[in-house]
């Protein structure tokens, strides 16, 4: 359709309308997405949960859990009887469920273990197809000394292109995180390499990674970043070699490195705090932490 000297002029004054009220550079610059993972807040309900997200400016929630139950197919929420009034709360609240958290591991080599652990992966793949949940998670996680490295990432390889031709016909993506002892850029690039999976990413945890490996957050982002979907944000004190958690910004934890990577590579999925009380009862309880990320984390993106 030809346009009009009068409708250029009329489009092109509210543009510049715009662009006085707000610096250009605004315009088309994403507010970061924020979520928070459920290990923050083991026995909390569902309606607790949900509060807290709508209460302190979270967009999203990353279920590792709710109320006790880490095994979220079972959880009731999921239920026949429940499953709908759950979308519906979610819906409600503006709310994405961003990641189902499985404990599914991909690292054995024993028949029956590896069967286990894949069919584990695949009710969350299924239960993440249910509720519209882009990504689940899974563990690489270990490299077994009975195993020659090169077996034991195999048999990860091999794992995640199962369970990426499994999610065939849904819109869920398997995602392997940086865990355990599968935490070397090399390493990780050449799992995802070699996977070659369109339904197969990576969710990076710089501080499982950093924390062991000490390799600069901007490098492994620079090495690793068309892979990466999901990223856990999180901070932390070295004691003899292992982190202590600390709240975000309190931690000696190369956080700005790590944000700043993610932040000016384009990076546009959720950054996700994963305060991880399940493992960790001392730190911090959920009521703090988890208000306090969202006002932390301003500073640096």
């Amino acid at each position: 359709m030809k346009q009009t000297r009068r409708d250029f002029l009329h489009s092109t004054t509210g543009l510049m309308g715009y662009a006085f009220a707000k610096p250009l550079v605004d315009i088309y610059k994403e507010k970061p997405k924020l979520s928070f993972s459920t290990l923050g807040c083991p026995k909390w309900t569902f309606n607790q949960i949900i509060k807290c997200a709508v209460d302190n400016g979270y967009q999203g929630i990353e279920l590792r859990g709710i109320n006790g139950q880490m095994d979220l197919p079972k959880c009731p929420e999921f239920s026949p009887a429940q499953i709908q009034d759950t979308l519906k709360q979610i819906q409600d609240n503006k709310l994405e469920i961003v990641n189902l958290g499985s404990s599914a591991h991909l690292h054995h080599k024993d028949p029956s273990k590896r069967k286990m652990h894949l069919d584990n992966a695949k009710r969350f793949i299924d239960l993440a197809q249910m509720i519209n949940c882009p990504f689940i998670r899974v563990f690489p996680d270990d490299l077994p000394k009975d195993q020659k490295d090169e077996e034991t990432l195999e048999f990860i390889i091999t794992a995640l292109q199962e369970l990426g031709d499994y999610t065939k016909g849904s819109k869920v993506t398997v995602l392997l995180e940086s865990h355990g002892k599968v935490v070397y850029s090399d390493m990780l690039q050449h799992i995802m390499q070699t996977t070659n999976h369109p339904k197969v990413g990576l969710i990076w945890d710089y501080m499982n990674m950093w924390s062991i490996t000490k390799e600069p957050p901007q490098m492994v982002y620079d090495k690793l970043k068309k892979y990466i979907k999901h990223a856990h944000i999180k901070d932390g004190k070295l004691t003899a070699a292992k982190p202590d958690y600390t709240l975000l910004g309190e931690g000696e934890m190369p956080l700005t490195e790590a944000l700043n990577a993610l932040k000016n590579g384009g990076f546009k999925g959720y950054y996700s705090f994963e305060w991880e009380k399940v493992w960790h009862p001392e730190i911090q309880e959920p009521e703090i932490a988890l208000p306090h990320y969202t006002q932390a984390i301003k500073k640096y993106l």
